[in-house]
């Protein structure tokens, strides 16, 4: 049991433990605030097989791609597309999209916190025009759009109906963008996932579940 690792816990107002093996192979548990270690470690325990096949088959499924290492031709992904990288002399600004990713080469040793500036910058303009357009049709009032840094949650909604997104959602399609804003909308009146809440993805996105799959099959690529 000592052997199996725990990468993160995280402790809400759920009724109970809940294990996430993530394509990388990292193990989270969501637990009730009132959970004690005993209880989290007795339920890993239990689940000790479980936890191993699955993260077996993350490694399998999902190899693991390496650190972006930012030198000329590297791709970048933005809404889906990949765009190659040049490093520039005196650039205008330390980094820009056009045909490719420009990046000043006086920064490259920063390019890491410039790119994720970047992506922050524009997750933010991109999500707001997204939760705005769905917000709209399906008539829900959004209080607060937050970009996180997360790593093994595309979206989530509070209690107080803030929706929160990682910064690198925005690599992915517009589609599958609007798939997950749906699916955060949906969760304002509907908590949990049960069929209504299913129901009502279905009637906004009636393919939603091909999106799910690029999600499942390709999120680990959206990463720096």
């Amino acid at each position: 049991m000592n052997a199996i690792k725990v990468d993160q816990v995280i402790r809400t107002n759920r009724k109970s433990i809940a294990l996430i093996v993530g394509q990388d192979g990292r193990l989270m548990v969501r637990a009730p605030r009132e959970a004690t270690d005993e209880q989290i470690l007795s339920v890993i325990e239990r689940k000790s097989g479980w936890i191993a096949a699955k993260q077996q088959e993350a490694i399998t499924t999902y190899p693991q791609i390496g650190k972006k290492e930012f030198v000329n031709g590297e791709g970048f992904l933005y809404l889906g597309q990949s765009y190659r990288l040049k490093i520039i002399e005196q650039a205008e600004t330390p980094l820009k999209l056009d045909d490719f990713f420009y990046l000043d080469r006086g920064v490259v040793s920063q390019a890491t916190e410039i790119f994720i500036s970047w992506y922050k910058t524009k997750a933010k303009e991109v999500l707001s025009d997204r939760v705005t357009w769905y917000s709209q049709k399906m008539g829900i009032q959004v209080k607060q759009i937050k970009i996180t840094s997360a790593n093994t949650r595309w979206g989530s909604c509070s209690v107080k109906g803030t929706l929160s997104f990682p910064w690198r959602l925005v690599m992915a399609p517009v589609v599958v963008i609007d798939y997950v804003v749906i699916h955060e909308l949906i969760h304002i009146f509907e908590k949990n996932h049960h069929k209504s809440f299913w129901d009502k993805v279905r009637v906004m996105m009636p393919d939603y579940q091909q999106h799910l799959r690029w999600l499942k099959i390709n999120g680990h690529l959206l990463k720096l």
